[in-house]
């Protein structure tokens, strides 16, 4: 068996493949961004064939750029953007419509509907999930009543439904596999995270046919073997997870306490609760962490829609800067934002507001305000989303302290200082911040025995370095006070 392992990572703004060794160490890297689509307002899409093709050409890349072939990796590892939804025709494999993204908030009034049913409060006992449109039941429903014959052919049993990770193996195996892993499945709030399957009184009420779901396995488990046609050999995919549990598998985070923030497109807090399925009072998400020989381990989640995608629109949308690199010498370039608070609801609010309906903003401006004081607004939003979700997770209890922070965004020394200074806390960054691949590959090395456990896992962390909170704690409130001033503008 090779030593070698591919983790697939599949994400909201392109797809990525990596080549680790057994010690965790990044020996070869592959990725390709695709284009975004936007056909009305509050909606994205995404091509899936762009998803298919990117992906393979990143796994093929990956293996050219670690100098090895397919002989030499033990196996494939997924992670990918959870609850974006695609439905295919199980004959061809091709998808009936282009993949509706987590970002797209379409089913805002028919969530708004469902719980003016009253039924909001059992969906959460069960699913650990809010009604809102981020989650991928609700995109699942508009499928099946806006695509022309989809909800017949579901029924009939001709279409298959998934999410990223469903989607990605049906193609790596020829349509041999259609199954997802416990993570991923507890995004789609059609699955019961106590009793660990699909809840049938919750098919009922979105009018989900049994038939097009997938099967649900371990996050560590025999997902099938890829076809040998598409990288020289048929390689066993021995895990699937979802991205942001797959970064806290990255980060060690595996006992109770423990938590990480990623700082990708959005921004996802994830605490360790081990055993315990623990309910929020400040409407956060109760989720799967992962699930290793049918033991569950969950998760208290905190989920913010715009992180660096908010910086991806300086640079696309406004035109301020050539590459996202940029903001850090922008940031220290002015003294502060001047008063200037950027607020990114593009696509609604999530955690704590759960607010579909929400849109952007940036106040405060004045005659002085400059591109540096917007970039560097639009980086302390992340801090300030960031003491929002630590807020809500210490009102459930939560005593958190220490943080490990990791995602492209965590490569600014200025904005991890600076989320340190706003949270009170150490904010600690990995020497490897590619622990959403990391962690995939971590799960799939468990599955076919090159680890033996979590924590012989846990001892290969390593720390590049700790950042501690420099400003005052009179600064930090009146600063946190005034973002919150600037939310209450945009809530809908």
């Amino acid at each position: 068996m090779g030593q070698f392992l591919l983790a697939i990572d599949q994400g909201t703004t392109s797809s990525r493949a990596i080549v680790f060794n057994r010690e965790g160490e990044i020996c070869g890297v592959g990725q390709e961004e695709f284009r975004q689509y936007y056909p009305q307002d509050g909606w994205v899409e995404h091509d899936p064939e762009e998803i298919w093709q990117t992906t393979l050409n990143s796994c093929k890349t990956a293996l050219k750029d670690a100098g090895i072939d397919a002989e030499q990796v033990a196996g494939i590892g997924i992670t990918n953007q959870r609850e974006t939804t695609l439905l295919w025709d199980r004959e061809t494999g091709e998808a009936v419509y282009p993949a509706i993204v987590w970002q797209d908030r379409r089913t805002a009034k028919y969530c708004a509907e469902l719980k003016s049913q009253g039924v909001e409060s059992m969906v959460t006992r069960r699913t650990g999930l809010l009604l809102d449109p981020y989650f991928t039941g609700s995109k699942l429903a508009w499928l099946l009543d806006n695509v022309p014959g989809a909800r017949d052919r579901a029924e009939a049993g001709e279409l298959a439904f998934g999410t990223v990770d469903t989607f990605l193996l049906w193609r790596l195996t020829g349509g041999k596999s259609h199954a997802t892993d416990a993570t991923n499945a507890s995004r789609t709030l059609l699955f019961n995270i106590h009793e660990q399957q699909w809840d049938s009184e919750l098919l009922e009420l979105m009018k989900i046919p049994e038939a097009i779901l997938p099967e649900v396995k371990n996050t560590c488990d025999d997902f099938g073997y890829s076809e040998a046609s598409l990288l020289g050999k048929a390689l066993p995919v021995a895990a699937m997870i979802g991205d942001q549990q797959a970064a806290t598998v990255g980060q060690a985070c595996f006992t109770p306490g423990m938590a990480k923030s990623t700082y990708g497109t959005g921004c996802f807090l994830v605490l360790n609760t081990g055993s315990k399925a623990m309910s929020s009072s400040n409407r956060l998400l109760t989720t799967v962490a992962y699930r290793i020989n049918d033991e569950v381990c969950y998760a208290l989640e905190g989920s913010i829609f715009m992180a660096g995608a908010a910086v991806q629109w300086l640079r696309d949308g406004l035109k301020l800067i050539a590459a996202a690199s940029e903001t850090q010498k922008l940031a220290e370039s002015v003294k502060s934002s001047g008063g200037v608070y950027m607020v990114p609801a593009f696509t609604g609010l999530g955690a704590p507001y759960w607010d579909p309906e929400a849109r952007g903003a940036i106040l405060g401006l004045t005659r002085d305000t400059n591109s540096a004081h917007i970039a560097r607004a639009t980086l302390e939003s992340v801090c300030y989303q960031t003491r929002d979700l630590i807020e809500a997770m210490r009102g459930d209890g939560a005593n958190l302290k220490d943080i490990r922070v990791d995602g492209g965004m965590v490569a600014n020394d200025w904005l991890v200082q600076r989320l340190a200074d706003m949270l009170g806390c150490h904010c600690e960054r990995p020497v490897i911040t590619e622990t959403t691949a990391l962690g995939a590959a971590y799960m799939a090395g468990l599955q076919l025995g090159i680890y033996q456990s979590l924590e012989e896992i846990a001892e290969m962390w390593r720390s590049e370095k700790r950042f501690a909170s420099k400003m005052a704690e009179s600064d930090r409130e009146r600063r946190y006070h005034g973002w919150k001033k600037a939310v209450e503008r945009v809530r809908s």
